[in-house]
């Protein structure tokens, strides 16, 4: 008899520089996606059904992650035991050894649960820098790790001022790019949080003397639009570099209209971050029986 297939959540990691994306895509392409590289690694593991990954997040080309999900359901033949979830974590990492992408953690879930519908909210941050008059001024350990706007400094108390205007709930329209998906998807999401820090770069307290700023760009919901947080990022760059007022940021969600966006505003990806997604703790701790 056939066992039914275990159900895991997997959190992992990734630079995206190199990828197409997060989601996969088909193999005849110059460039794939994490997802690819993710269901390769998990062709070593010798199940019975070939497995899928299904991700909780999207990310586009060029945007990285701290730590993004997705479920798979793994069938062992008969007899075999179910893997133990750092097994899990070993034995995908050892297989993805040559690429910029970990497996952090493995959770056994309900069959009944799903990465993405299953997710309470997601955070993204965008790491900004400042002060470099040039873009041959970005540290090379920085290189493709944030964005560096044109003009050196920015006004970081406008921008924080401009960024109250996002939260709570409203009708992204203008915050957000067209895709395939638009006609199908609501405009309206609730950011729960919005924050602008200053941040740290990696081992800049040994050029402190250049006056470079690091600072990260902090976004919290349950869900975004394409390119929601990239657009949001942009508007409030231009509000620190005077192009635009805080109550720009207003009007703009007031127009509701994707056209009204001003033009080359949108954040670059290189910047941008998925932090985290985070779950119900009992999701990720029931104790699952077997075939649940």
């Amino acid at each position: 008899m056939v066992s039914p297939p275990t159900r895991y959540l997997v959190f992992f990691q990734y630079l995206g520089t190199k990828y197409s994306g997060v989601m996969g895509t088909s193999n005849d392409q110059s460039t794939v996606g994490v997802q690819n590289y993710l269901e390769k690694a998990a062709e070593n593991l010798k199940a019975i059904v070939p497995i899928k990954f299904h991700i909780s997040s999207r990310t586009d080309t060029g945007v990285h992650a701290l730590c993004n999900s997705a479920h798979l359901d793994i069938q062992k033949a008969p007899g075999k035991p179910a893997f133990k979830e750092k097994q899990l974590v070993y034995s995908l990492n050892y297989h993805l050894r040559p690429e910029p992408i970990r497996i952090l953690n493995a959770y056994q879930v309900a069959n009944t649960f799903h990465a993405r519908f299953c997710a309470l909210s997601r955070t993204y941050v965008y790491r900004l820098l400042m002060g470099c008059a040039h873009h041959s001024e970005i540290p090379v350990f920085e290189r493709d790790l944030c964005w560096a706007p044109a003009g050196g400094y920015l006004n970081v108390p406008a921008m924080q001022d401009a960024a109250q205007f996002l939260l709570g709930t409203h009708d992204f329209s203008t915050f957000r790019s067209l895709n395939s998906e638009t006609p199908f998807q609501s405009p309206v999401r609730t950011i729960l949080q919005v924050d602008i820090q200053p941040s740290s770069g990696f081992l800049s307290h040994h050029y402190e003397h250049r006056g470079l700023e690091f600072w990260e760009l902090t976004f919290r919901s349950r869900a975004f639009l394409y390119r929601q947080v990239r657009r949001m990022v942009g508007a409030l760059v231009a509000v620190g570099q005077g192009k635009l007022t805080p109550r720009h940021i207003k009007e703009l969600l007031e127009i509701k209209d994707s056209r009204a966006f001003p033009s080359n505003a949108m954040a670059p990806p290189s910047g941008l971050f998925l932090k985290s997604v985070e779950y119900n703790e009992a999701d990720l701790n029931a104790t699952v029986a077997p075939g649940e």
